[in-house]
């Protein structure tokens, strides 16, 4: 398998763009928590996934609202099935950890679903910014609270944040 990497300019800082044999495996920006090692993101090649690249920047500049650059994600099927309803979630909504956790037909697994939220390899495409406390408030972010909140406000979901 070849993996591949590149760098990013976004509104958030840079974003690093880790790819699979050409597909889509890994998005991260700086000090993400439980981003891979350095190793891990292989060769720095400056147009990797270059169909990720120009649809994040049509999101950034407001134009894309749903992204349909091929992912691929790594982890347990438990993680995966919690990664593919964040998928669901509509552009400018949110949902809580109990609804995800209800999605995927596990209403008691609330714990569980925001532990594989937080491991999301693929942030923003898949959009586990999305996902809030069930009393309203925001909650963790691999990419730091004033990325989801910046992300949040760009979707205008009407949450309350700090820019908004």
């Amino acid at each position: 398998m070849a993996v591949t990497h590149s760098v990013m300019e976004s509104p958030l800082g840079p974003l690093t763009l880790r790819a699979d044999d050409g597909v889509l495996s890994g998005l991260y920006m700086t000090e993400h928590r439980h981003g891979p090692s350095v190793e891990a993101l292989g060769e720095r090649v400056d147009d990797a996934v270059p169909a990720a690249r120009e649809e994040l920047a049509a999101y950034f500049d407001g134009s894309l609202r749903e992204f349909s650059t091929e992912v691929v994600l790594r982890g347990t099927e438990f993680q995966r099935r919690v990664w593919a309803a964040l998928r669901t979630i509509p552009y400018g909504e949110t949902w809580t950890y109990g609804e995800l956790a209800v999605a995927i037909g596990q209403p008691t697994a609330v714990r569980a679903v925001g532990l594989a939220n937080g491991k999301n390899p693929v942030s923003i495409v898949v959009p586990c910014h999305r996902v809030i406390g069930t009393n309203g408030s925001l909650t963790g972010y691999g990419g730091g609270m004033e990325r989801k909140r910046a992300l949040l406000d760009l979707e205008g979901t009407g949450v309350p944040t700090l820019f908004g």
